[in-house]
């Protein structure tokens, strides 16, 4: 830990580390008893204090400069497809690269997209209107009979042949428009990451009173307690809670009389 700390790693990925190390020595003990010992030495090494930093998210103004940023061009709108569709089905980046043309369906009632989630998961999310009008403009450029073949939603081409888009080609484009709003989006946090729209559409998603439940099955999350450290309330919900924490202050009436003849008579002015 000291060493870790001294090549300047952050303290959360120093205790990353030591909890992959714990669990592997009591791995290791459960499969041969005399390393119990050591096991139990290893578990007592304490995780370094982490103060809990602010997960910041995008502004309402802060989405709508990005998805109009890439213009109408063929590869703008594949970039704001791509963008557009991080923030609406608040999809993780793997599982947005691994979607295939089989797995997105627009032409149900309830138009929707299969995502392959961590631990070989399946879930179903459904996609609003304008990611659907989206998406069907980007299909019938990228994978319409003009294009080339190719079983993933998303891809490259490279020397001519088509490729699976890489992850380090999503946080180019994110970048590229962000750098290009940013003199006129003040309140744009200083990077802006894939994983940032999937934080962001939580977060929305919990602020406007769905339950955590519905939540976590949307983000694939196993457990609610994951979801949580998307559960941030916002002014409005905090002013609503502290309002319905005090209602007899609030239900308190004035107990003079809103009329300037009578307030005069009784201070006898009249």
């Amino acid at each position: 830990m000291e060493y870790l700390q001294e090549s300047g790693h952050e303290k959360s990925s120093c205790n990353q580390r030591l909890a992959a190390i714990k669990s592997y020595m009591w791995y290791v003990a459960d499969g041969n008893v005399t390393w119990q010992q050591n096991a139990l030495m290893v578990s007592r090494v304490p995780f370094l204090r982490n103060p809990e930093k602010e997960r910041e998210t995008l502004s309402e103004e802060g989405l709508k400069a990005l998805f109009l940023a890439p213009g109408s061009s063929k590869r703008g709108i594949r970039d704001a497809t791509i963008m557009i569709m991080l923030y609406d089905s608040a999809i993780r980046l793997s599982e947005l690269l691994g979607l295939k043309l089989s797995d997105v369906n627009l032409k149900k009632d309830s138009p929707y997209l299969r995502i392959q989630g961590k631990g070989d998961k399946e879930r179903i999310v459904s996609i609003s209107d304008n990611a659907i009008a989206y998406l069907e403009n980007y299909m019938q450029l990228y994978h319409g009979t003009d294009s080339p073949k190719m079983d993933y939603l998303f891809y490259s081409v490279i020397h001519g042949q088509p490729h699976k888009m890489s992850p380090g080609n999503i946080a180019r484009i994110i970048n590229k428009y962000a750098d290009q709003i940013r003199e006129h989006c003040q309140d744009l946090p200083g990077r802006v990451h894939p994983h940032m729209f999937r934080r962001t559409r939580a977060t929305n998603l919990y602020q406007s009173n769905v339950e955590l439940e519905l939540v976590s099955r949307i983000l694939g999350h196993a457990s609610t307690q994951t979801t949580r450290i998307y559960a941030k309330p916002s002014v409005a919900m905090l002013r609503n809670a502290m309002d319905k924490s005090n209602p007899e202050l609030n239900a308190e009436k004035p107990l003079w009389p809103d009329d300037e003849e009578e307030l005069s008579r009784i201070c006898g002015l009249r």
